[in-house]
C-alpha cells in the first residue's frame, strides 16, 4: 500500500487528473524550533514572539513542533499518508544569519538532510524561499521598506539554489508577500509589528522586486527543467449588494489584495486605480524604472493559498489597517455559515470563484493550490484518536470546488494541505490547530488525526469517494 490503511473498495465519483501532486505543506519558523543552533540568528518572528503582547500566551517558535530534530519522523508520517510531494520553507536566518554574506554550512546541510530523506521516500521536495522569517538585522537595517532587501534576498536565493539545485526541482520564491507587508508594517498584527500606511506599500513593491530578482537568481543557478513559482493569498472579495459603494468596496480590496501583486508579476504594472486610491499616502516614487519589468520575470505556475472568502460594503475599517488606501471606504460584513477556530467563515465556493477568475485573467497559467485548510478544537480522546469531522467536511468541500474548476477548464496542477503538523501559528502561539497530525506540544508526539488517514485515502484513489470514511479511515 501507498498510503496509511488505504481502502479501494469504494466507488469514486470525483478523480482528478493523472500527474495530480497531492502535496502537504509547512513553515520553517512555525514547525523547526532549535532556533538557537548551529548559526542560526533571530528573524523578526523571534523577536516578535518576544515582544510583550504580541503572541498569544506568551509564545516563541523556540521549539515548535521540534521538526529540526524529528526530520525522520516526519518524512516516514509523509510516507504513510502517501504525498506526492512536500512544500516546506526554508529559515533565511538558519543559513545566511545576517542576511548578507556567505552561509553557514549546517544550515544547508539541515535542508539537503531533509531533501534527502523526501526523495528517499519517493516524495517531491518544493522549497519556498521566504515564507516571512526575515533575519533581524536586515530588518534593523530597515527591512522590506527598503528596496535594499529585495537584492538581499535575490543573493539568498542564488545561495538555496547552488546548494539544493540538484535535490529540488520545484521553487517558490515568496509565500503570501501580501500578508508580510500589510499585516507587517501595515496594521502590526504580524512581525515585525510596524503600523505605516506609506511602510506596506513600500514594502509591497519591494517584495515584488525581490521576487523578480530572486526568479532571475534561480533561473541562473537551477536546471533548465526546474519550475519557479509564487505563491499569492489571493482575496476572494465580495460586494456586499449591487449598490455603487459596495462594488466600488469590493474594487479597493481586490486591487490592494490581489492586482498590487497580480498585475506587476504578470503584466510589468501598477493597477492604475490603487495608485490613485494611494495618492495621499505616497507618490509611488519608490518604483524606480526597470522596477516593473524585473518583477515580471517569467514563472512557470502560481500557488493560491486559501482560506476564506471576504465581504464588503462602503464605510471604515479599524485604525491601523491593513487595507492602505481603502480604510476609510471599506467596511467588512459577516459572512453567514459554519466558521472555523479562527473565525474563518466556511465557503469554498470562494476557491471555485478564484481559479475560475485566474482560468479567464491568467490563461495559459498553470495553478498550484499551495495552502488550503482549517483550524479546529482537536483534541486526543481517551482512546488515543483524534476525531476531526469538521476539518474532514473542509477539505472535501474545498477539494470538490478544486474539482469543479478543473471541469470549468481551470488549469490547477496540484494541492497541498494546510497543513502536516499542528504548529506556532503567528500571533495565535499554539492556540490553534490546523494541523492534519496532532503534535502534543510538552512530549513532541505525534498521532494522525481522521482526517490525516481521510487524505491518505483520498491520495490512494486519486479523488473523493462517495460517502463518508468510516471510523476516520
Amino acid at each position: 500500500m501507498t498510503a496509511l490503511d488505504a481502502r479501494t473498495d469504494r466507488t469514486t465519483v470525483l478523480r482528478f487528473p493523472a500527474g495530480f501532486r497531492w502535496g502537504t505543506a509547512t513553515a520553517a519558523y512555525q514547525i523547526e524550533g532549535a532556533a538557537a543552533e548551529d548559526g542560526r540568528t533571530p528573524s523578526i518572528w523571534d523577536t516578535f514572539s518576544r515582544t510583550p503582547g504580541k503572541v498569544r500566551n506568551g509564545d516563541t517558535g523556540d521549539i515548535a513542533a521540534d521538526h529540526y530534530h524529528r526530520v525522520d519522523e516526519d518524512v516516514a508520517l509523509m510516507g504513510r499518508l502517501g504525498v506526492t510531494d512536500y512544500r516546506f520553507s526554508v529559515a533565511w536566518p538558519r543559513v545566511q544569519p545576517t542576511g548578507r554574506g556567505p552561509a553557514v554550512r549546517k544550515g544547508l546541510d539541515f535542508y539537503r538532510r531533509l531533501a534527502d530523506r523526501l526523495l528517499d521516500a519517493g516524495i517531491r521536495p518544493v522549497v519556498t524561499l521566504y515564507h516571512w522569517d526575515l533575519p533581524q538585522e536586515l530588518e534593523d537595517a530597515g527591512g522590506w521598506p527598503e528596496r535594499e532587501t529585495a537584492y538581499r534576498f535575490a543573493e539568498y536565493a542564488g545561495i538555496m539554489a547552488d546548494a539544493l539545485g540538484d535535490r529540488v526541482a520545484t521553487w517558490t520564491t515568496l509565500n503570501e508577500p501580501w500578508c508580510a507587508a500589510f499585516l507587517g508594517y501595515g496594521n502590526g498584527v504580524h512581525a515585525p509589528g510596524r503600523t505605516s500606511d506609506v511602510a506596506a506599500l513600500r514594502a509591497a513593491h519591494h517584495l515584488n522586486l525581490a521576487h523578480g530578482l530572486g526568479a532571475r537568481a534561480l533561473r541562473g543557478a537551477l536546471p533548465g527543467a526546474a519550475e519557479v513559482s509564487l505563491t499569492l493569498n489571493l482575496h476572494a472579495v465580495r460586494a456586499g449588494s449591487g449598490s455603487a459603494g459596495d462594488v466600488d468596496a469590493a474594487r479597493r480590496i481586490d486591487a490592494v489584495g490581489n492586482r498590487l501583486f497580480l498585475d506587476p508579476v504578470f503584466h510589468g504594472r501598477l493597477p492604475e486605480d490603487l495608485v490613485r486610491d494611494t495618492a495621499a499616502v505616497t507618490d509611488w516614487a519608490f518604483v524606480r524604472d526597470g522596477d516593473l519589468a524585473a518583477v515580471a520575470a517569467p514563472i512557470d505556475s502560481l500557488g493560491i493559498n486559501y482560506y476564506a472568502p471576504s465581504v464588503v460594503a462602503a464605510g471604515s475599517s479599524e485604525s491601523p489597517s491593513p487595507w492602505a488606501g481603502a480604510e476609510r471606504h471599506v467596511r467588512f460584513e459577516p459572512v453567514p455559515g459554519p466558521r472555523t477556530a479562527m473565525d474563518w467563515p466556511v465557503d469554498a465556493d470562494g476557491l471555485h470563484g478564484l481559479l475560475v477568475r485566474l482560468r479567464d485573467e491568467l490563461p495559459g497559467v498553470p495553478l498550484v493550490i499551495t495552502e488550503n485548510g482549517a483550524a479546529y478544537d482537536d483534541y486526543t480522546d481517551p482512546s488515543g484518536r483524534v476525531k476531526d469531522p469538521e476539518r474532514v467536511a473542509y477539505l472535501r468541500a474545498h477539494l470538490t470546488a478544486v474539482h469543479r474548476a478543473l471541469a470549468d477548464g481551470a488549469d490547477v496542477r496540484g494541492y497541498f494541505l494546510w497543513s502536516l503538523l499542528d504548529n506556532f501559528e503567528w500571533a495565535y502561539g499554539y492556540s490553534k490547530r490546523f494541523g492534519i497530525v496532532h503534535v502534543d506540544f510538552a512530549s513532541q508526539r505525534r498521532t494522525l488525526k481522521d482526517s490525516a488517514r481521510w487524505y491518505a485515502e483520498v491520495i490512494a484513489r486519486g479523488g473523493l469517494a462517495d460517502g463518508p470514511v468510516r471510523d476516520g479511515r
